[in-house]
């Protein structure tokens, strides 16, 4: 890895500013520099929400997104709105319930169910942004094992940690059943 410009983006209350922090959590356990920002908009819950993360193997110069290499959107609004004008190389990793935008490629979109897995395998909606954090690690490749489990650990309530593993560790399956293709072969870390 030399650097990644990460955008989570969904909606007030679905957890996007707290699985940047775990994945910046991590990426710092890893030895690794970070910078992380969030926005949402006066609306807070239920309006849109997103944060920017950069992680890189040397110095970050400027700690905002300008050419993102991957995208979670988690909303519709979130995806029809962030992915317009993107890289083409820029990995798009959107819930499977979303329609896919006209202007991105088959090959840069990872469609997995992010908020079915959460809701229905965990069984809390409220997981989905920890299930949303183990499917983009494992693509990404941003911390080891132990680093990961660590951040999310140190950053989520206490008498939660069962339910959150088991959301983190259903978000690293659902790439292992992911049919990956072009674009997400360069990236897939199985």
């Amino acid at each position: 890895m030399n650097k990644h410009e990460i955008m989570l983006a969904g909606s007030g209350g679905q957890g996007m500013i707290l699985a940047s922090i775990i994945l910046a959590q991590a990426a710092t356990l890893a030895n690794k520099n970070v910078a992380q920002s969030q926005s949402y908009g006066p609306e807070a819950r239920g309006g849109m929400c997103k944060a920017e993360l950069i992680i890189s193997d040397s110095h970050i110069s400027f700690p905002r997104v300008i050419n993102p290499t991957f995208i979670l959107a988690l909303t519709q609004p979130s995806l029809d709105n962030y992915t317009k004008g993107i890289p083409a190389d820029c990995i798009v990793m959107a819930d499977e319930s979303l329609v896919i935008p006209k202007w991105l490629s088959e090959q840069q979109v990872i469609s997995i169910p992010v908020l079915d897995t959460a809701r229905i395998k965990i069984g809390k909606l409220f997981t989905a942004n920890i299930v949303a954090v183990g499917a983009i690690n494992k693509v990404l490749n941003i911390a080891d094992e132990d680093s990961l489990r660590n951040a999310v650990m140190m950053h989520i309530p206490k008498k939660t940690e069962e339910i959150n593993m088991n959301a983190l560790k259903a978000g690293e399956l659902l790439l292992d059943k992911y049919q990956s293709h072009s674009l997400a072969d360069s990236l897939l870390i199985a």
